[in-house]
């Protein structure tokens, strides 16, 4: 397995707000996240940074004596994680005033060869690539979700939609969250992404996949859709963190 992220601002913000990290705990196993800050310029970044490490630490906390293998206690594990990270970004807001409303999107995964465990609040999301194939993993907590499950407009419309940013699941908002845990088997040979909206928001889903066929080198593939997403105008951080099995 070999892991690997890049981040940019973009070509429009004046900060990143967006936080990674990807790193294997075990030979065979990775851990990922990719969040994206909301609030001021300076109470995004510390919301998605904040959210990211906690949830580093806790997975690797709960897992100091080994992995669990139980497909359960690796859900529990990252919903832990997760919560932490709410409760952590939460009490920042309440304690300082300047940290006042921030809240960050969270996609985070613990993958290994044949299974994948992701857990997710907001419009960041998770693919699988594989077979030639991309498969989108994660369901966004977004308003532009509901009125595609609606029937109101379609995934087409959603994506030039004039409120696509609004997200109606953000982690660090209340004292609580939800969390959605998903299950993916994925195959030997198959990639794991997980990316923030600026990616999203400007390269269709086919477009990602061509590129994935075209890099067979992890970090390229990684570094070709971000550098696709500049050429195309970023108007927004771009991140793009993978796990190649």
């Amino acid at each position: 397995m070999k892991v690997c992220g890049v981040t940019d601002i973009g070509c429009h913000r004046k900060d990143n707000q967006d936080s990674y990290d990807a790193r294997q705990l075990e030979r065979d196993i990775g851990l990922l996240v990719v969040c994206d800050g909301m609030g001021g310029a300076k109470a995004g970044s510390v919301a998605s940074s904040v959210a990211a490490e906690t949830f580093i630490a806790a997975v690797e906390a709960a897992a100091a004596e080994g992995i669990p293998q139980d497909w359960h206690h690796r859900e529990r594990l990252l919903s832990d994680a997760c919560r932490q990270a709410n409760e952590k970004v939460y009490r920042l807001s309440q304690e300082r005033s300047e940290y006042e409303g921030m809240g960050t999107t969270l996609v985070g995964a613990l993958v290994q060869p044949g299974a994948a465990c992701l857990v997710h609040v907001g419009d960041s999301r998770g693919y699988v690539l594989e077979n030639n194939s991309i498969h989108r993993a994660t369901v966004d907590h977004s308003l532009v979700q509901l009125l595609v499950d609606r029937g109101e407009i379609t995934p087409a419309q959603a994506r030039v939609h004039p409120q696509k940013n609004l997200i109606t699941r953000a982690l660090g908002v209340d004292s609580q969250v939800e969390c959605d845990v998903t299950w993916l088997e994925p195959s030997a040979g198959s990639r794991l992404l997980l990316c923030s909206d600026g990616l999203t928001n400007v390269l269709e889903d086919e477009t990602i996949l061509e590129l994935s066929g075209r890099e067979e080198e992890p970090e390229r593939f990684c570094r070709t859709l971000l550098e696709l997403t500049l050429e195309r105008g970023a108007p927004d951080n771009v991140t793009v963190v993978l796990a190649q099995l």
